[in-house]
């Protein structure tokens, strides 16, 4: 996975992808889990899911037929969650265990929140540290968790704006819930 994924992003050829890419690998992007206990809460979760989703909006794409850059798939479907690396930590925690009533110290993961921003933008604040991104990729990669983080009148309309501007943001959108809710479903 680690290599599929460094290879796609080096095909984009976009200015300071080497620092990007370097910045992946000393992080915990390949090793995270996607969540803390829904989809792919396991060692390597956040990676799989990025792969899933750069999959499924390339499928979405190509049935939608929207002009879109390659690169902007390559770069939103792989990098969407970025924000993910070196947020989660495991810890433990009490829990009886059900086969002996007793108690005992079971791992958990958590959540270790250094740059407390909303999850779309930590993600495009974290990727303009290294490569420039288009305005369309940087709406998509921030709202792309759509209504689930769009809380308030006010960041619903701006939601829905980006949504009538950028195609980009509505392909992923819909290629993270497939990715989430059909590919990845427990």
């Amino acid at each position: 996975m680690k290599t599929r994924i460094l290879d796609e992003l080096a095909k984009t050829q976009r200015t300071g992808m080497l620092e990007l890419k370097k910045f992946l690998i000393e992080s915990d992007f390949f090793t995270a889990p996607c969540s803390t206990q829904y989809h792919l809460s396991v060692p390597g979760g956040l990676a799989i899911h990025s792969w899933n989703v750069y999959q499924s909006l390339l499928q979405v794409n190509d049935t939608y037929r929207v002009m879109v850059p390659a690169s902007s798939l390559v770069v939103c479907g792989l990098l969407h969650d970025i924000c993910k690396a070196n947020f989660y930590a495991t810890a433990t925690r009490n829990a009886k265990n059900e086969k002996t009533g007793l108690w005992e110290k079971v791992p958990y993961i958590t959540v270790v929140d250094q740059d407390p921003l909303g999850h779309g933008e930590k993600s495009v604040i974290i990727l303009s540290r290294f490569i420039a991104l288009s305005q369309d990729e940087a709406w998509a990669i921030r709202w792309h968790m759509g209504a689930w983080e769009a809380e308030g009148f006010g960041p619903r309309k701006a939601l829905g704006n980006a949504m009538d501007k950028c195609p980009l943001l509505k392909l992923l959108m819909l290629a993270d819930q497939i990715a989430t809710y059909f590919m990845e479903e427990k």
